[in-house]
């Protein structure tokens, strides 16, 4: 990691793209097991690792952290995404299970560019009564996130949540607009460098296009970054020489810097590419995002 600190380090400053969503009663994990698409069941109490819920055909409706409390508890940190309409369309599974499913309106998400007091890697840090702890740290520096009570939370920093956006990106972690939700396979959105997906987990919405690809080695398109002299739309073209070749599936922009993350053929020919009629550099994705 980089030995100079962040300029903001160790300030803290609210995520307002950030909702939670919790599950909690005797059959928590066991419906999250049934639902989402990386391995509850071997995630161990006070864990997290990225998860996502998926359309039977195995497209990603949404991508979230998962925190798994205990057998009883397990909360979903959403990027992004409508969390309570993704809330009211998982009621619709729950049928005997018995768990209540909720958006916390009390809770909320606050970053800073610092590492973690109490987290490391997967652990989970701190208590739920006194604001837990994520470490969200990777190559690109040290990061920590505490979901807090609402009413103590950090005010809003829109340039601080601008980097932290920036900062997703450049590790590989697509920040989905509603525009690009139910697009994309995990495998297209090289999930995979996150550890955020299982093939070898019982049965989940999309689970067999996601083991048939993994298995059967079908996996033609994947994921790349792009530094941008201007703002690029989600949706957008990438063209080659002479050709489109994909679509940019996130965004982000801190003044000058402009990122795009998109979908493009694994194998292509080394070319000049553009999005929007500007000239786009591709940059290597950072590691140390997979939890």
């Amino acid at each position: 990691m980089p030995d100079n600190p962040h300029p903001l380090h160790g300030q803290a400053f609210a995520l307002p793209g950030q909702r939670l969503i919790t599950l909690e009663g005797r059959d928590a994990a066991a419906f999250a097991q049934s639902q989402f698409m990386n391995d509850v069941k071997t995630l161990a109490d006070r864990h997290w690792h990225w998860s996502g819920w998926l359309t039977p055909k195995g497209r990603l409706i949404a991508l979230f952290a998962l925190l798994r409390l205990s057998e009883q508890r397990v909360w979903l940190l959403v990027p992004d995404a409508d969390a309570a309409a993704i809330a009211e369309a998982l009621k619709r599974f729950v049928f005997r299970s018995k768990v209540v499913i909720a958006v916390r309106e009390d809770l909320r998400a606050e970053g800073r560019w610092a590492a973690p007091a109490q987290a490391r890697g997967a652990v989970l840090g701190g208590d739920d009564d006194h604001g837990l702890e994520l470490d969200l740290s990777g190559d690109g520096g040290a990061r920590s996130l505490r979901i807090v009570a609402t009413a103590g939370a950090a005010p809003e920093n829109p340039a601080a949540a601008a980097q932290w956006a920036l900062a997703d990106l450049r590790h590989g972690l697509p920040r989905l607009p509603a525009s690009q939700a139910e697009q994309w396979t995990p495998q297209q959105l090289s999930l995979e460098r996150l550890r955020a997906f299982s093939v070898k987990k019982g049965c989940y919405p999309g689970q067999e296009i996601v083991a048939r690809t993994h298995f059967l080695g079908k996996a033609k398109r994947g994921m790349a970054a792009f530094a941008a002299a201007v703002p690029v739309e989600p949706g957008a073209e990438v063209r080659g020489e002479s050709a489109a070749l994909g679509s940019v599936v996130a965004a982000a922009s801190d003044g000058g810097t402009h990122l795009a993350l998109a979908v493009l053929p694994l194998e292509r020919p080394d070319q000049a590419l553009s999005i929007g009629g500007q000239a786009v550099e591709e940059v290597p994705l950072l590691g140390g995002f997979a939890r």
